[in-house]
């Protein structure tokens, strides 16, 4: 009976780790369909972890996830995050993916000429934080010191660039990343270059996220750059749209007269010189050109299309290119039915 008995329980045990086996071996059905996304918060403990998997069909068997995990070793070492469950993974695998921390990265674009609210919203888009949370950050007075800014907001000081962040990481933490590249891209040479025409890096930055937004084709930053170089000679006002639009807060929206005759610091038609800050993110490219602007007179410019410019030395020569690419727009307007 003894001998019997022992039998029994062998094959029972046998039976039970091997059904433990299959389940931590084969994958969920939905993960057999496709990667699953699966978040662990901070401090969730082992039995929450399996629990959450479970629920969310990424594991076939709570007891399985459990088992393993402690059979591995892992109980200790499992990491919250947000996790990209790969298609057909195992609870092992699971296991293994948890411990080893390899959280979702996010990729987040930065584009040259965008602004701190444009990135606030890319982030809460993302779910990487709310974008009234990165505006605010980006403007706390202590948080600015910490990282040496002089400057009331990171605006510009932020460079253009991709970015991988991931779910968890502060608005700070991502902020700084962001800051830290700037000042790794703003190269010994190039504090020099500033330096040697007369400018601090605040000015750099505010001179080229002008002509960064002024220039839609990277080709034509140096030509903008020297008209406003020309212009700031000749202690004329740069007369840029995108400090105007950035004062009034309509981005890349058509400006009225109103807005163009209101008295603001950013509004470079009211007030001569830089305004006080950049205005966007400069790229590397329009950072170059407002310390080498094309060797030319020109002090206007006006659309020819969506890209490019006409540039004009003199008052008579702008009035007669505004007139004829207003006509031509007008003509083009009424012809399209």
């Amino acid at each position: 009976m003894l001998l019997r008995a022992l039998a029994i329980t062998t094959l029972l045990s046998l039976s039970v780790a091997t059904g433990v086996a299959w389940l931590a071996l084969s994958p969920t059905p939905a993960v057999q369909a496709g990667p699953l996304m699966v978040e662990i918060p901070a401090h969730e403990g082992v039995l929450g972890i399996a629990t959450r998997l479970a629920d969310a069909d990424v594991v076939q068997s709570r007891f399985a996830f459990l088992a393993f995990t402690l059979g591995r070793g892992r109980i200790r070492t499992l990491k919250a995050g947000e996790y990209e469950i790969p298609r057909d993974a195992s609870t092992l695998d699971v296991v293994d993916l948890l411990a080893s921390g390899r959280v979702r990265q996010h990729a987040i674009l930065q584009p040259e000429g965008a602004t701190v609210a444009e990135l606030a919203r890319a982030l809460e888009t993302e779910r990487l934080a709310r974008a009234e949370d990165v505006v605010r950050v980006a403007s706390d007075a202590q948080f600015l010191k910490s990282l040496d800014v002089p400057a009331p907001s990171l605006e510009g000081y932020l460079f253009a660039d991709t970015y991988q962040f991931v779910r968890g990481m502060s608005p700070q933490e991502m902020l700084t990343r962001m800051v830290q590249r700037t000042r790794a891209k703003l190269t010994p040479d190039i504090v020099a270059k500033a330096r040697a025409r007369g400018l601090d890096m605040h000015q750099l930055l505010t001179l080229a996220s002008i002509i960064e937004r002024e220039a839609v084709d990277p080709e034509e930053q140096r030509l903008i750059s020297a008209v406003f170089w020309n212009r700031l000679k000749a202690d004329m006002p740069l007369q840029a749209d995108p400090t105007v639009q950035y004062a009034m807060a309509k981005e890349r929206r058509t400006l009225t007269k109103t807005d163009l005759a209101t008295d603001h610091p950013y509004n470079t038609y009211a007030r001569h010189g830089l305004p006080p800050g950049p205005i966007a993110s400069p790229g590397l490219g329009a950072i170059e050109a407002a310390l080498d602007p094309a060797p030319v007179k020109y002090l206007y410019f006006v659309a020819r299309d969506d890209r490019r410019h006409q540039f004009s030395t003199t008052v008579a020569e702008h009035n007669a290119a505004v007139a004829r690419y207003r006509q031509l727009r007008l003509n083009t307007s009424r012809a399209t039915p």
